[in-house]
């Protein structure tokens, strides 16, 4: 991966979860709110590069997006939300990495299926917990229409992501071309 494109990178998975920050403080509806829209598009973005690049890219991306995200939430979100945020970011796209990773040879739709469903769950227990725990505000139901449109989003993901796969195969090493030319 060139610096380049770690920084497009990064930039584009600050700009789902500072848009998701700013979102989630807007219901749509007792259950829903504008951030349970935008945030599984991370998701995506983490699928992609761990195709493409492999997992310690997808996870450096994923830290450093977690950093400038937090940096940035701080600023347009309230603290708690920051936190809320930056905690559940973290272990979920993590989560996703691994469980991608671990199944990225199977069936082409099954690792960005089941890694988005383990970081969509992951995502959601641990944002609305300790984002709205204790506030009035009925963080259960909202948990739950988060998750199960996260969930909707996750399985809309796989059609962009199978459009890509094209261009996701990883780059093949030197060794390994210079072996297919002589053969």
């Amino acid at each position: 991966m060139t610096p380049v494109q770690f920084l497009l990178a990064v930039l584009a998975m600050g700009v789902v979860v500072v848009g998701s920050n700013i979102l989630v403080q807007y219901p749509i509806s007792h259950w829903l709110t504008w951030g349970g829209l935008s945030y599984p598009v991370a998701f995506l973005v983490t699928d992609v590069l761990n195709r493409r690049f492999g997992a310690p890219a997808a996870r450096r991306v994923a830290v450093a997006g977690f950093v400038a995200a937090l940096i940035v939430s701080a600023w347009v979100a309230t603290p708690r939300i920051a936190a809320a945020s930056g905690l559940a970011y973290l272990c979920a796209q993590l989560a996703d990495i691994h469980v991608f990773d671990r199944l990225r040879d199977q069936r082409w739709w099954r690792a960005p299926l089941i890694g988005g469903v383990a970081g969509a769950i992951l995502d959601t227990c641990v944002f609305f917990s300790v984002a709205f725990a204790g506030t009035g505000v009925h963080w259960v139901a909202l948990a739950l229409g988060d998750l199960a449109v996260k969930l909707l989003v996750n399985v809309t993901m796989l059609a962009p992501f199978r459009a890509m796969m094209w261009n996701l195969a990883r780059p093949a090493t030197a060794a390994a071309v210079s072996a297919q030319h002589n053969v």
